[in-house]
């Protein structure tokens, strides 16, 4: 039996200045580095501006009517899909240098992480990120209130009427009084 694939509720889109920001972000731990200050005219005029661009080009994100799909990287993808009951929190970053860059960073929390290791997930560049933000939080209650509701009255009445019916059929085969 094959299945649907999952609806896709929202495809976000990524901003082009998330090269930028990479680019430099790159650069200044280059920076900081003793090491790394020598590489850095080798990141800034060559390596990091291709490496920024196709990174730019593997980013994509879809919220689904279950699960939130992020994908990346360049030379090793990482694709993963992270339910939507499982969220705990969505945490919205903004600081001046993303400002500056007008970015900011989604930051995803999911249930069943130990401490001391880091499942939370990272996105940053989202254009209209507090709205992607309100879509999923939302899809997540929808998700929720579905899973808790309770079936419909007559499918329940029509359970307890099969169970009592067994119970007293067990009851009849051992000769004793059903309780009411």
């Amino acid at each position: 039996m094959e299945t649907a694939p999952p609806m896709v509720l929202c495809t976000a889109r990524f901003n082009p200045l998330v090269r930028t920001y990479l680019l430099w972000y790159v650069a200044f731990f280059l920076l900081v580095s003793i090491i790394g200050i020598p590489l850095l005219p080798f990141w800034l005029l060559g390596v990091g501006q291709w490496w920024s661009r196709h990174y730019f080009e593997k980013l994509e994100c879809e919220l689904t009517e279950r699960a939130l799909r992020f994908r990346k990287g360049i030379l090793v993808q990482a694709e993963k899909t992270v339910p939507l009951e499982n969220i705990q929190d969505v945490t919205f970053i903004e600081g001046p240098v993303l400002r500056h860059f007008q970015l900011s960073i989604l930051k995803f929390e999911t249930a069943g992480q130990s401490q001391g290791q880091a499942h939370d997930m990272e996105l940053i560049g989202i254009i209209d990120a507090q709205a992607l933000r309100q879509q999923m939080l939302h899809q997540r209650q929808v998700l929720l209130a579905g899973r808790n509701a309770a079936p419909p009255t007559n499918s329940t009445d029509v359970l307890l009427t099969e169970i009592r019916d067994a119970l007293r059929e067990i009851s009849t085969k051992l000769d004793g009084p059903l309780v009411h």
